[in-house]
């Protein structure tokens, strides 16, 4: 049976990726220092799996985790890019100094393979679209450029020791556990979280700014895959995921609008520094080389993620209700 770890495994990515792997019966162990994670992400699994509490930046803690493991999935980060203007340094510690305690670690302890989770904001505003990964990089802000380094630490482990490494690159993931009440958090939990709790959705910029939208379901899948592709074929290299397709967020939030019943009457505000204008991903490489398709288009997941999100802030509003 094999052995997995998920950093950032009580994350909104990382909680995903451990259910499914505790789902296919795996052997599952969570690295996590519940910064921005917390474990009623795992409750649901929390017999099933082993959890460590810890930093990516303890070198001693991150070799625990490691000790034992055949294949690392590597998604802890700090995964913002509006923090990363605000603490440029906690993103460069946790996203590049990070990475190589799980790479070093990995490559001395004997794991197989590590599967890293980049980022699309690797391509910054290049108008070539979609973006495919031959594109040179342009990174916008502190988390683009950190999150690009840990890429290509990750390239360098394959190339210099007896380690795979396989690089995906998310595009604006989202899903049923995406955290809405932080001031850092992405905008499809801000909107429904805003349009449930009777407040205006606010959008930065005109709102034509466009992204290829992820349910998570799809990142789950290819991090499977990726971490089971031959290794002479996939080692090293970079792959997008996403869903190949893209919507401005003008119409994103018309769509929960109109899932909500809700008015359209969004409150615009000035554009953020480091916000990418437009992002369209072509996936054709990880459907060659992985065998990945989307296994949810857009619009499936928007419902399913509208739905929990209407159970969660019932369930908050209840919470409050009995004492908050």
């Amino acid at each position: 049976m094999t052995n997995y770890l998920v950093t950032g495994g009580a994350g909104f990515i990382g909680s995903h990726l451990a259910t499914r792997l505790v789902k296919d019966g795996h052997n599952v162990r969570v690295f996590d220092n519940l910064c921005t994670g917390a474990l009623k992400n795992l409750e649901h699994i929390k017999d099933h799996v082993e959890f460590i509490q810890g930093d990516l930046r303890d070198l001693q803690a991150v070799e625990q985790a490691v000790k034992g493991t055949d294949i690392i999935f590597h998604q802890a980060a700090l995964a913002s890019v509006p923090r990363s203007i605000d603490h440029p340094l906690d993103t460069h510690e946790a996203c590049v100094t990070g990475t190589v305690h799980v790479l070093d670690a990995a490559r001395r302890l004997g794991v197989q393979r590590v599967v890293y989770a980049g980022s699309s904001s690797a391509y910054g505003n290049q108008k070539e679209m979609p973006k495919h990964e031959g594109q040179a990089p342009e990174v916008l802000s502190p988390y683009a450029a950190a999150k690009l380094a840990g890429e290509l630490y990750c390239q360098s482990f394959a190339n210099s020791y007896d380690l795979e490494t396989v690089r995906i690159r998310y595009f604006n993931v989202f899903g049923p556990r995406q955290d809405p009440n932080s001031p850092y958090s992405a905008v499809i939990p801000l909107f429904a979280s805003a349009l449930l709790e009777g407040r205006r959705p606010m959008i930065y910029g005109d709102g034509t700014q466009s992204r290829d939208f992820t349910y998570v379901d799809n990142v789950v899948q290819a991090n499977i895959l990726a971490s089971q592709a031959d290794a002479e074929k996939v080692s090293g290299n970079v792959y997008n995921v996403a869903c190949g397709s893209s919507l401005n967020l003008i119409d994103l939030l018309k769509f929960i609008c109109d899932q909500l019943d809700k008015p359209y009457d969004p409150d615009f505000q000035p554009r953020r520094t480091g916000d990418v204008l437009h992002s369209w991903s072509d996936i054709s490489a990880a459907q060659r080389d992985l065998g990945y398709e989307p296994v949810v288009d857009i619009k499936e997941g928007l419902r399913r993620t509208i739905t929990w999100y209407e159970e969660y802030i019932k369930s908050e509003s209840k919470t409050c209700l009995g004492g908050c």
